[in-house]
C-alpha cells in the first residue's frame, strides 16, 4: 500500500513561512479571503463542534472598529498610557485588514472545551499558512481587552463566544525571513520502550 506525501514544493512553502506585522495594501479580496478562510474550517474538529467564526474589518470599517478597540482597552483600564492606545488606534485602523478570531465553544458537550478551544486554534495556523501560500502576510495578536461587555456586544458575539485574539493580514512590504527556527532534532524522539527524553528539555 503507498501512502501520500505532499509535494516538497508545497512542503517548502510551508516550512518558508513565517509571521510579520510589516504590511501593507492590497489585503485579501473578497473571493480571495472566502477561499483562504475556507481553510480554516478543514482543521480538525471531534464532535463536529464546528467552533470557528471569523469577522472580517476592512476598508472604512478599520476605523470605527479602532475605537471600539480603544472605548474597550479604557473600559478594562481606565489609566490606559495614551501611548498604549494611540499605537492601538493606529495598528487597528491602518492594518489592511483585520481579522476576529472568534471561538464558538459549547460547554454543554461532551467533547472537552480544551479541544474546542485546539480546533480554533488549527483553524487559525490553517489561515495563516493559507495567506502565506497566496502571497499574503498575516501576525497573530492577542488581547487585554476583548472579555469587556462593550466590545463583545459591539462585536455581536454570545454568551459562549469568546475571542482568540486577532489577525492583522496583507501584503507584506518587504520578503519575510523570520527569525531562524530551533533545530527538529532537539524537538523529537523515536519511543523506544523507554521514557523519551527531548534534546530542549536538557
Amino acid at each position: 500500500m503507498s501512502s501520500a506525501h505532499a509535494s516538497p514544493s508545497a512542503l517548502d512553502v510551508l516550512l518558508s513561512r513565517a509571521s510579520t506585522d510589516h504590511l501593507s495594501a492590497p489585503a485579501p479580496d473578497k473571493a480571495q479571503i472566502a477561499r483562504i478562510l475556507s481553510a480554516g474550517l478543514r482543521a480538525p474538529d471531534h464532535g463536529k463542534i464546528r467552533p470557528w467564526r471569523y469577522i472580517v474589518i476592512k476598508g472604512k470599517h478599520r476605523v470605527e472598529f479602532a475605537e471600539q478597540v480603544i472605548k474597550a482597552m479604557i473600559s478594562a483600564d481606565p489609566k490606559v498610557p495614551e501611548k498604549k492606545i494611540a499605537k492601538r488606534r493606529q495598528r487597528f485602523s491602518e492594518m489592511p485588514m483585520t481579522i476576529g478570531l472568534v471561538m464558538a465553544l459549547d460547554p454543554e458537550s461532551k467533547i472537552p472545551l480544551q479541544e474546542q478551544e485546539l480546533s480554533v486554534g488549527a483553524g487559525v495556523m490553517n489561515v495563516l499558512n493559507a495567506l502565506h501560500m497566496e502571497g499574503f502576510g498575516g501576525f497573530w495578536v492577542s488581547s487585554d481587552f476583548a472579555g469587556q461587555p462593550c466590545f463583545r456586544e459591539a462585536l455581536g458575539l454570545t454568551d459562549s463566544q469568546r475571542l482568540a485574539g486577532f489577525l492583522f493580514v496583507g501584503t507584506p512590504d518587504k520578503p519575510v525571513q523570520g527569525s531562524k527556527r530551533p533545530d527538529i532534532e532537539d524537538y523529537m524522539g523515536f519511543y523506544k520502550g523507554e521514557p523519551v527524553k527531548f534534546g530542549a528539555d536538557q
